[in-house]
């Protein structure tokens, strides 16, 4: 069986899939690759912006949520369970973060505080929300971290360990949920060609280049179908998250500050 047609039949599988942030980058990337696939499931996504052009053939419902607002999460849950199918396989795709560039607290205390609100406990309070459909039903949750997560990281302090958090997270959360018929990944990319530039308070992208949305996604969903806890996309981006975890921390964090500021990305930042 090819690549694809391993993707296809694991995305038929699910009766519900509900996505946060699909209306750019990764998010939307998978959007498309689920309608591609043929697939009968009512799919979701939360987030305060629709998605553009997705087609009239697929069972998509927006529903608009801020994810930094707790009270916005239980509610965007209690119009889920109305609408989404009552038997059937789930795919919870916690896929909404964004970053920030600086010395802390840049670009901004508020900014940072919201990421974190947005990076953990929004995934956190929307899979504990689900949790007992999800156990109930079986099915799966994949978490977008980063390759970031795999070590400290100076100027980037807070994002990098939001998004070790959710590594480490979700891939406990996969051995806890595996009697139950649930399976849990964390999908760690390096650079990707999204809007995280902007986010994390550049002025424009910055040229480091990276994999499409669509490859990243392609490699992750392949993996998520094989029910594998863990998955980085592009082989460059696995050997530098092996060699980072095995280095002592500081010895990490003192590296990646020196590689950064190499960069010179502060041409990039908003003024």
């Amino acid at each position: 069986m090819s690549k694809n047609d391993t993707i296809d039949d694991f995305l038929r599988s699910f009766s519900c899939v509900i996505i946060t942030g699909a209306s750019s980058g990764i998010g939307r990337a998978i959007l498309s690759r689920i309608y591609n696939s043929g697939t009968a499931a009512a799919v979701f996504n939360l987030s305060r912006t629709p998605p553009e052009g997705v087609p009239n053939t697929c069972k998509f419902t927006h529903l608009t949520c801020d994810l930094s607002q707790p009270s916005q999460v239980e509610d965007v849950v209690g119009e889920l369970r109305k609408l989404m199918p009552a038997e059937g396989r789930i795919l919870l795709v916690n896929n909404s973060g964004f970053g920030g560039y600086g010395e802390f607290p840049a670009p901004g205390l508020d900014h940072t505080l919201k990421m974190v609100d947005v990076n953990v406990r929004a995934p956190v309070q929307l899979t504990g929300l689900l949790w007992d459909e999800l156990k109930r039903r079986g099915g799966q949750v994949a978490t977008v971290a980063s390759l970031a997560g795999y070590q400290p990281t100076p100027l980037m302090t807070t994002y990098a360990a939001t998004k070790a958090f959710m590594l480490h997270w979700s891939i406990a959360l996969d051995a806890e949920a595996k009697p139950y018929g649930v399976r849990c990944v964390a999908i760690c990319p390096g650079p990707v060609s999204t809007n995280f530039s902007k986010a994390a308070g550049f002025s424009g992208p910055t040229g480091l280049g990276g994999q499409t949305a669509e490859d990243c996604v392609d490699e992750s969903l392949h993996a998520m179908a094989k029910s594998r806890p863990q998955v980085i996309p592009g082989w460059k981006n696995r050997l530098l998250g092996m060699f980072s975890a095995r280095l002592p921390k500081p010895w990490a964090a003192a590296i990646g500050l020196r590689m950064i500021r190499r960069l010179r990305l502060d041409r990039f930042v908003q003024r």
